[in-house]
């Protein structure tokens, strides 16, 4: 998204440089429009970015990077999944994980912008059944052969599933959002969350580890009333730069993280930061080595 996907022939270039560079993760955001009069804004504001003026499909940029990279790992963040029909989304996620050998992982969510499920012909007030319907044919499609799902929303007839992803039982998948229920469903059914920082906003910004944890300790909280062990959940920070961040404020953030929280992986959206491509790989290597070296 932003101005670097007007380069969307550097994709591969940037995904090979990075890995080289000792990036661990590549990332793909899932945006359908920039909406001119938004009926909700981003981020509690009523407007929306620049940045999501111009969107590459998150698909496609997943799968080039996948042919272009050895060891990273491919994550969403997050793909919206009540926009998708589940036998097509299994059916690209399967593809891409046989694709990279095994190196997705999912993040999923719901979204915020009533105008994208407009554009998508699916009810807004639907999102959180349609997720929850979604992650169980999915789970079907991945686990069984022949599949078969019927909900209220959604429905996959019995089907003959004989390509499954490269990993077993399935990639792992992380939920994000913060309302009550968005943090039930990843306490009850995910294999882990996804919290969010924003460096640079307010000003003079500072990591405040709180933020993290205390999220993470509602849900840890949810997961053991669910009978389940909440040190099977795993914690993937999602840290979303303002433009005025500085790459200071951006490796503190990293190093915060690692040091004070239960996260155990972070990347870094460089959509509201970078200028072009050169500029976002010149950016990831300062960022790492300011983390590296602290």
């Amino acid at each position: 998204m932003g101005t670097v996907a007007r380069q969307p022939r550097e994709v591969a270039r940037f995904a090979r440089q990075a890995e080289q560079l000792g990036v661990d993760s590549l990332w793909v955001g899932d945006r359908l429009l920039a909406p001119v009069n938004p009926i909700v804004g981003y981020g509690g504001t009523d407007t929306i970015p620049e940045a999501f003026h111009s969107l590459l499909d998150p698909f496609v940029v997943m799968s080039i990077a996948a042919v272009s990279t050895e060891h990273v790992q491919i994550g969403t963040n997050v793909l919206n999944a009540p926009w998708y029909q589940p036998a097509v989304l299994a059916r690209s996620l399967t593809s891409i994980d046989l694709v990279s050998d095994g190196r997705l992982l999912l993040g999923f969510g719901v979204g915020w912008s009533p105008d994208e499920y407009a554009a998508a012909g699916v009810p807004w007030n639907q999102r959180g059944a349609r997720l929850d319907e979604t992650l169980d044919a999915l789970e079907s499609y991945w686990t069984d052969n022949p599949s078969e799902f019927h909900g209220k929303y959604v429905t996959v007839p019995a089907t003959y599933a004989d390509l499954k992803p490269a990993q077993r039982p399935r990639p792992p998948i992380y939920l994000g959002g913060y309302s009550p229920a968005a943090m039930r469903r990843a306490a009850r059914r995910a294999d882990g969350w996804l919290p969010v920082i924003r460096p640079g906003r307010p000003s003079p910004w500072e990591f405040n580890a709180d933020q993290i944890n205390g999220p993470i300790e509602v849900i840890r909280g949810i997961a053991v009333e669910q009978g389940r062990d909440p040190a099977e959940l795993g914690f993937v920070l999602r840290v979303y730069p303002t433009e005025d961040a500085s790459v200071d404020q951006i490796a503190s953030a990293l190093i915060g993280a690692q040091q004070h929280t239960a996260v155990e992986h972070a990347f870094v959206d460089l959509m509201e930061v970078a200028g072009d491509v050169d500029h976002a790989l010149e950016l990831t290597s300062r960022i790492l080595e300011q983390a590296r070296n602290a």
